[in-house]
């Protein structure tokens, strides 16, 4: 049974662009000039790389997902598969960006250290993915789900969501210096039903249950959690927290 995610490029577009169109603020703090090269790191289907890449400067992204680099191809961005916990660059780039990705890699030492390798010295290090309390209810459902099955979800969960304080720390020992951190509630509209979202997101959590038991899971798991995550009209809201900051080599 598989413990990653398969990304489908098309499907993501369709039911999580609210991904990249709440990404403005952390654009703004990147505030990318022309001479510069940037890497954004996690660039999935390249939608922000776009946008990066606009601004005229020379933008480089990677991905480990051949899917989602693929379609990041296809909006002619120069992209490569690359794993974030083990980049390959030394002293290339002016900035590193990323955006909803780092919370995928459960090596956040590797990450951080393989970005101080990328950037220049004055560099700066800039992104947002999930904070402590991220999902905090949609994560608890799934646990409980998978508990009740007898698996152990500790050892399925995908996610690494840190505290301002535990993310300064890494940043620090490797030797960046910090000049903003903060945890962001979000509550996020979510544009379908929470099962797309599932199917999206929670693929490790699923794919750990029987096959003929994953439908029965996902539906106990919606069960549990429309109480309190759909409105009256019937729309889903996801309990996103986000962790942004900013760090300078």
């Amino acid at each position: 049974m598989s413990r990653s995610t398969v990304w489908n490029p098309k499907c993501y577009a369709q039911n999580a662009r609210f991904v990249s169109d709440l990404a403005a603020p952390l654009l703004a703090m990147l505030n990318p000039r022309s001479h510069e090269i940037i890497l954004d790191l996690g660039c999935g289907d390249g939608a922000l790389s776009e946008k990066i890449a606009d601004s005229g400067c020379k933008l480089y992204a990677v991905d480990s997902s051949f899917a989602q680099i693929k379609a990041a191809k296809k909006r002619g961005l120069q992209v490569t598969l690359m794993d974030g916990q083990r980049l390959s660059f030394r002293q290339a780039f002016d900035a590193v960006f990323t955006n909803a990705a780092l919370h995928w890699m459960k090596r956040p030492e590797a990450v951080i250290a393989g970005v101080w390798d990328a950037l220049r010295p004055g560099g700066r290090f800039i992104g947002e993915f999930g904070g402590e309390g991220n999902v905090r209810t949609i994560r608890a459902a799934l646990h409980a789900a998978l508990r009740r099955r007898g698996v152990d979800p500790k050892a399925i969960d995908p996610w690494y969501y840190p505290s301002p304080e535990e993310y300064s720390v890494r940043l620090r020992q490797i030797g960046f210096t910090v000049d903003y951190i903060e945890l962001i509630p979000r509550p996020t509209p979510l544009p379908g039903d929470l099962l797309i979202w599932l199917d999206i997101f929670a693929q490790p959590f699923t794919n750990s249950v029987d096959k003929r038991e994953r439908q029965a899971f996902l539906n106990e798991v919606r069960a549990a959690l429309e109480p309190e995550l759909r409105d009256s009209k019937g729309n889903w809201v996801a309990d996103y927290v986000r962790l942004r900051f900013r760090a300078i080599k």
